[in-house]
């Protein structure tokens, strides 16, 4: 329910669940992602999305 004061948290639900965070310094960072979630309409686009803002930060 509370992350570590080094982590900040970038992505939550409609419902105020945490979705994802990142390391206030360091390239560190982690989504909740279901396998079952890429069939979805927007999977793909979700996954797509997160690794290519990830992969042109570091």
């Amino acid at each position: 329910s509370h992350l570590p004061v080094s982590l900040r948290p970038t992505a939550w639900t409609e419902e105020g669940e945490l979705m994802a965070f990142e390391h206030r310094k360091l390239p560190v960072a982690g989504i909740q992602f279901h396998p079952e979630a890429y069939l979805t309409e927007h999977g793909l686009d979700i996954l797509a999305n997160w690794t290519r803002h990830y992969h042109l930060a570091t």
